[in-house]
């Protein structure tokens, strides 16, 4: 078992930038890849960004490319998102996931086995 307890969501101006921060207990958190999903109110839940076990392949959803970094500290337990120029269409709540599937399946949904409870960005214009 894995339990992910996501922080550092907000409310953030246009523009303006938040790391969050992702901290798993439980199994060896480096057996398992990791990834950033986001739900807007009204919308489905969607891939963001996902890291792989050693933290050497990361991938991202068009929308945040260029403006949206994913890193891990495996001695920490603990996967980040740092969110730069952000629009008011990141609003959501994000969530951190994990999964023990290989990179062909990191942007979907259901090969994650584990999910934190979410925080909530806010992004205001």
């Amino acid at each position: 078992q894995v339990q992910l307890v996501e922080s550092g969501g907000g409310l953030v101006q246009a523009g303006g930038s938040l790391r969050l921060s992702c901290t798993a207990s439980g199994r060896t958190f480096s057996s398992y890849a990791m990834g950033w999903f986001r739900q807007a109110p009204g919308k489905e839940r969607e891939f963001v960004a996902a890291i792989s076990r050693s933290g050497g392949s990361t991938y991202y959803a068009g929308s945040v490319k260029g403006r949206f970094t994913i890193s891990r500290d495996n001695a920490k337990n603990t996967v980040y998102l740092q969110m730069n120029s952000l629009k008011p269409e990141d609003t959501a709540v994000y969530y951190c996931a994990a999964t023990s599937v290989t990179s062909s399946y990191y942007t979907r949904l259901g090969s994650y086995d584990y999910w934190g409870q979410g925080t909530q960005v806010t992004v205001s214009s």
